[in-house]
């Protein structure tokens, strides 16, 4: 069943970061370890988090800075590894720097690397298929599904790991999206 279909659709990035701390205390640190909670809602700020950027980039403001705040909020490059294998991925399959995943999320002179985050996504809801935690780890699989400003939706399979960083701060070290298969 797909969820979070009534959220804003501007959300400042202090928003969309006390969003998450409220649902599930996702920022705090938790001695045993993450919670199926703490998934969710990181999951449902991120998507959150994507409609921010595109809106500031509808609005043109400074689509970038929002971009840098959401992976510095959202992914581990800081803290430690992260792997990330974008959707339309061919050229450049594997973003494995700050750097790279910015340019995903705004663009850059990689064809496959148009901007993400700027095609004006109403929407992000999430269909989790299964979530497996260990300890500071968590793995989840499924279907997220971006809604554009036409109602149109793209379904998109995706593999997120998540740890908990030293601060206790859930953070994504692993980072596949893929779409659906469809013969052609």
């Amino acid at each position: 069943m797909k969820t979070d279909k009534t959220h804003p659709r501007t959300l400042a990035a202090a928003t969309v970061i006390a969003f998450a701390a409220s649902n599930g205390a996702v920022f705090a640190a938790d001695p045993s370890g993450l919670t199926r909670e703490q998934i969710t809602a990181v999951q449902t700020a991120w998507g959150h988090g994507i409609v921010n950027i595109d809106q500031i980039h509808a609005d043109g403001g400074d689509y970038p800075a929002a971009a840098t705040d959401h992976i510095s909020t959202f992914y581990a490059y800081k803290e430690d590894e992260a792997l990330f294998y974008p959707t339309p991925a061919a050229e450049d399959q594997f973003h494995g720097s700050f750097d790279e995943a910015l340019f995903y999320f705004v663009g850059d002179d990689i064809a496959e690397d148009g901007g993400f985050a700027t095609a004006l996504y109403t929407n992000v809801c999430w269909e989790n298929t299964g979530t497996i935690i260990s300890g500071d780890t968590a793995m989840a699989m499924g279907n997220y599904f971006f809604t554009t400003t036409d109602g149109s939706e793209a379904k998109v399979a995706y593999t997120f790991g998540d740890a908990l960083m030293e601060n206790g701060a859930p953070k994504i070290v692993l980072h596949h999206a893929s779409l659906p298969y469809s013969p052609s």
